[in-house]
């Protein structure tokens, strides 16, 4: 079967190749689970005529953004032209039927002002035509959205959880639902058997007041009180999950700040997404920090996390984040 998962919310797409992945068998997923990013057209053919082995089921994900972005070739961008889709198309409906292929294309909050998926593009076309799925994250305003899927997800651990939990959850936590969903896991571990109470969440998930301390005393250049703020967050979290936060809050500065005096307060908050209340309360914490400032401390950190995920760092993952902090 051919899918086609597109989109800016990552986890839920992810969540749906999970559930792809746990049903191959467990024993040979090194040979049925194979990953491939934006395949050239060569390639892509052979991988599309991928045979199964005696194990049964195989699943094959391409990471397939480029298909969809940029112009020139050279950029690493494609745009097929009619025979190579005429072939592609007939290649798709040639597949094994023990093979799975699932085009995904995700792009993140970071790319959306360089990349957006054309829908225009006659490959768009074709593979929406399969079982295709598009992922949209959900505007921070809707709270209730936002607590039910927390409810849900948490009805998937066994975790019980009442209406006022499930909103100090999204109170303490914020709306990154990888975020989230993790402390849900630690909220499980901690409360067993017993239903969480508001009193488990203020003790047991960082805060977004702990985070944003943290991220306006690095901002500000207060060194020895974000080193501070980061040892009372380490005892929660682990340092790629500190990472995926204070990008997300520090992109937001990044791009408040940029696009301030050149468009509203509401726009700019329809444009990044976020609560427009939010907006002055920023500019006011950020107004005497240079741009400059700020673009390079999210290079730092960016630094950190590669170096860390790829295992190129020399110190351990917390040490490797004071590093980029005091940098």
């Amino acid at each position: 079967m051919i899918y086609f998962f597109y989109g800016d919310e990552e986890f839920n797409i992810s969540q749906e190749i999970k559930g792809f992945r746990d049903k191959l068998d467990k024993n040979f997923i090194e040979m049925s689970y194979k990953t491939y990013k934006n395949p050239k057209f060569p390639d892509l053919i052979a991988i599309l005529k991928s045979q199964p082995m005696m194990f049964g089921k195989m699943l094959i994900v391409v990471d397939c953004l480029n298909y969809f972005c940029g112009k020139k070739k050279d950029e690493g961008n494609f745009d097929f032209d009619d025979k190579q889709l005429a072939e592609l198309s007939q290649t798709l409906e040639d597949c094994n039927e023990n093979l799975d292929v699932i085009f995904v294309a995700y792009v993140s909050p970071d790319d959306q002002k360089k990349k957006k998926i054309d829908k225009r593009r006659k490959i768009f076309k074709l593979l929406s035509k399969y079982n295709s799925k598009e992922f949209l994250q959900l505007p921070s305003y809707k709270t209730d959205e936002y607590e039910t899927w927390i409810k849900k997800q948490a009805g998937t651990k066994d975790l019980k959880l009442s209406n006022e939990v499930a909103s100090e959850i999204l109170l303490q936590v914020g709306i990154n639902l990888r975020t989230l969903d993790s402390e849900l896991e630690k909220l499980k571990v901690y409360a067993g058997d017993k239903p969480v109470t508001c009193d488990m969440v203020k003790e047991i998930c960082t805060t977004g007041e702990d985070l944003f301390s943290f991220t306006n005393a690095l901002i500000v250049g207060d060194t020895q009180k974000a080193l501070a703020e980061y040892q009372k967050i380490l005892a929660k979290k682990h340092p790629l999950e500190i990472l995926a936060s204070l990008h997300t809050i520090l992109r937001q500065n990044i791009q408040i700040k940029a696009y301030n005096g050149k468009y509203s307060q509401y726009e700019i908050a329809q444009m990044i997404k976020i609560n427009p209340k939010r907006i002055p309360y920023i500019l006011q914490e950020i107004k005497n920090v240079p741009l400059k400032n700020l673009v390079r401390l999210k290079k730092n950190l960016t630094d950190a996390e590669y170096k860390i995920k790829t295992g190129q760092s020399a110190m351990e993952p917390e040490r490797e984040v004071e590093y980029a902090i005091l940098r």
